[in-house]
């Protein structure tokens, strides 16, 4: 059996995790997949992750034009994370004939439609499995298991770090500067958050999925997108007495021609699929025209689960298994698909007033005024002359909520509208 000689670029959590199953699973691979791959070579800054790891120094490699000449390598792996160097290191590879396998959601979600041509033209293959939901094989089940079928919706859990801190705050009532302290403590947050927590990261992998199961491209700068940050104790408080937990969704819709794409945090009913996903998991909510409901649930991120989806894609591409889009993947919205802006979605409204008679009423008027219908309204006992109300909506758009909370906020007896959160 021919040696596949593969090289991969990055050694950190999710490289290392790749070279480890690419090692320990060699033989099985081998009598199962009939591949024998072998490591040629190992990218990174300097040798010391090798080391490290107690991997042959033999393997690093600190020149990507070497990798890029070198005939004998048949697939990169790309874990470098970031759009530079790692888009010009990968256009380098696709230019010199190599399948590349990445895991960089943000790469292409901003770059697909320049890094996809150079695949197509010197016919080599852009793999991406691992980019979203770690090793849940959600990117395979778009592309080639629902041909028959129009995906109507693809909505669920696919951010870890936030699915870790919410569920934190809800087991532990905790606020969310603790559960991030801890979130980064465990290395499931980084130093920096913004990414996971303002919702960058979901709204790339969001731009991804929803490009492969409406079949048009969905630029990530389409997608509304609102974070965690402001999330309270108090907002999950209210979730629990009222029966649901706080999640942040990434949701994608199709509406006859339109398209809705949003991440935000939303109310979720506890006897939801996806309400008992916690901790660190994913999942993702598909439905289609003739299958039905189906959930994808699994580790969304991690050394193991993501380099498993790694191995999988190098797999596919050493066997020449070798797709490209079926769409125009332009890198813009086609014109004629309409982004629908006007959400239509219950909701979780938490208004602070004075402790006063007929404020309820007057605030009741103004949802009614504008054609909103309350679900529930519930007041807490307040002191120094001020209460809280807590309103549940039936599903109401977008606008008109907006529209309500403008005028209520107007009101001489109201303090602030504390927080504003949608229901699924």
């Amino acid at each position: 059996m021919k040696k596949k000689k593969i090289a991969i670029m990055g050694l950190g959590t999710v490289g290392g995790g790749a070279y480890d199953i690419l090692t320990r699973n060699r033989e099985y691979i081998m009598k199962t997949q009939g591949v024998d791959i072998e490591v040629k070579y190992i990218l990174d800054r300097d040798v010391t992750p090798l080391e490290k790891r107690g991997i042959p120094t033999e393997l690093f490699c600190s020149d990507v034009d070497k990798l890029a000449a070198d005939k004998e390598i048949e697939v990169v792996i790309e874990t470098m994370g970031g759009v530079q160097p790692a888009k010009t290191f990968i256009e380098k590879m696709l230019a010199s004939g190599k399948s590349v396998v990445t895991a960089n959601k943000e790469l292409l979600a901003k770059s697909w439609h320049e890094l996809e041509p150079i695949a197509r033209k010197n016919k080599c293959g852009l793999f991406f499995e691992a980019s979203c939901v770690g090793g849940v094989p959600i990117i395979r089940a778009l592309g080639e298991s629902f041909q028959g079928d129009r995906v109507e919706s693809v909505y669920g859990i696919i951010n870890g770090t936030t699915n870790y801190i919410l569920s934190k705050m809800s087991k532990d009532g905790c606020d969310y500067a603790t559960a991030l302290k801890e979130a980064q403590r465990l290395g499931y947050a980084e130093a920096n958050p913004s990414s996971d927590v303002d919702g960058y990261d979901a709204a790339y992998k969001l731009s991804i999925l929803a490009s492969l199961a409406f079949h048009t491209c969905v630029p990530y700068g389409c997608i509304y997108r609102e974070g965690i940050t402001k999330v309270s104790a108090r907002d999950i408080e209210n979730a629990s007495r009222l029966g649901y937990e706080i999640k942040l969704l990434a949701i994608g819709k199709r509406k006859g021609d339109g398209l809705e794409v949003r991440v935000h945090p939303a109310f979720v009913e506890k006897d939801h699929a996806l309400a008992s996903v916690s901790g660190a998991f994913n999942a993702v909510y598909l439905t289609g025209d003739h299958v039905g409901n189906l959930m994808f649930y699994g580790a969304g991120a991690g050394a193991a689960p993501t380099g498993s989806a790694i191995v999988s894609d190098v797999i596919k591409a050493l066997k020449g298994d070798i797709k490209y889009c079926d769409f125009d993947n332009s890198g813009k919205l086609d014109g004629k698909v309409k982004l629908v802006s006007d959400f239509t979605s219950g909701y979780y409204i938490d208004v602070a007033v004075e402790d006063k008679p007929g404020v309820l009423s007057r605030i009741s008027t103004v949802f009614g005024d504008n054609d909103v219908s309350i679900k529930a309204a519930t007041q807490a006992p307040g002191e120094n002359g001020r209460t809280a109300i807590v309103f549940l909506t039936y599903a109401a758009g977008e606008k008109a909520i907006m529209r309500s909370l403008d005028e209520i906020g107007k009101l001489s007896s109201v303090i602030q509208i504390s927080s504003v959160i949608r229901v699924l």
